[in-house]
């Protein structure tokens, strides 16, 4: 399915005090062990589905790579969320991650990973020029570069909780 591209260039206003960036991933060692592989594998889409039906989970988008080392990229509401999702018995996470504990960990056929950082929204600086919706701005909002955010600095020292460029527009009127 064609995605629409948005010709100029965007910018993504989180509008919030913080986004939880979380990166996790799988890395196939030995990839001839496919079955391994794909049972580590085959986990993500259900949580994936799971968290997008449940808009209170504080996952707010993602985006995704595959290839010997896959990689998922997510932005959460807060780290509360994430640690609510990961420990939640009832969740499809902790279960299958039980599961690759005892019965892969140590063996070396896949390995696994992620990073979890929390990030102030005045440190956050993003750009899309010719591009789908994408990352940040699909995950919260995708806005115009206009007044106020026409240069990193402008837009890396925005004030937190909002204030994106139809805002300042409105402001200034």
């Amino acid at each position: 399915m064609a995605q629409k591209v948005f010709p100029g260039r965007y910018t993504a206003d989180p509008h919030r005090e913080s986004v939880t960036v979380f990166l996790i991933g799988m890395r196939a060692n030995r990839w001839w062990k496919v079955g391994n592989v794909g049972k580590v594998a085959a986990a993500m889409p259900r949580m994936l589905q799971h968290l997008a039906a449940d808009p209170a989970s504080g996952m707010l988008g993602y985006e995704q790579w595959f290839g010997r080392t896959t990689m998922l990229l997510s932005y959460w509401e807060s780290p509360e969320h994430l640690r609510k999702f990961a420990a939640d018995r009832e969740s499809p996470h902790l279960a299958p991650w039980r599961r690759f504990m005892k019965e892969l960990s140590g063996t070396g056929d896949v390995g696994v990973w992620h990073e979890t950082y929390q990030v102030p929204a005045a440190g956050i600086e993003a750009v899309y020029n010719g591009m789908p919706l994408f990352g940040l701005a699909k995950a919260t909002a995708h806005e115009p570069i206009g007044a106020g955010t026409f240069t990193a600095k402008q837009r890396m020292g925005r004030n937190a909780g909002g204030g994106g460029a139809a805002s300042r527009k409105s402001a200034a009127a």
